[in-house]
């Protein structure tokens, strides 16, 4: 069982920075790598970024270059720098994991995770 809690969302203008925390705890974290998601009012969930089974950082092109992941050595804390937000950001933004085993975790389908947390809203005026 792995819990995930998010914090650090809020509101901000257009080219702004936040950062995400997402606090995990559970027995078998190094079971699992970890991930953020996000989901737009009326669109589909997607990945934003995540660290693979390797420990490397992979991104959506839409946030390549802007957002930067990274977490400590035991996974308890996985974090995401936002920089030069934009509007078409504005989502409620999930911690996620997954099986070391599943595609997730090896740079594929971002929706073969296990856990998530209960999201942290980031809205981004223009």
């Amino acid at each position: 069982q792995v819990r995930l809690v998010e914090s650090g969302g809020g509101s901000v203008q257009a080219g702004e920075s936040l950062t995400l925390s997402c606090a995990a705890s559970g027995n078998t974290l190094y079971d699992f790598c970890l991930g953020w998601l996000r989901q737009a009012p009326g669109k589909q969930r997607e990945g934003v970024a995540r660290i693979g089974r390797y420990g490397t950082p992979s991104y959506a092109t839409s946030v390549e270059g802007r957002f930067t992941i990274s977490q400590d050595n035991a996974k308890r804390t996985l974090l995401l720098r936002m920089n030069s937000l934009k509007p078409e950001d504005t989502a409620m933004y999930y911690c996620a994991a997954a099986k070391l085993s599943s595609s997730f975790c090896s740079g594929g389908d971002y929706g073969t995770f296990a856990y998530w947390g209960q999201g942290t809203q980031v809205t981004v005026s223009s």
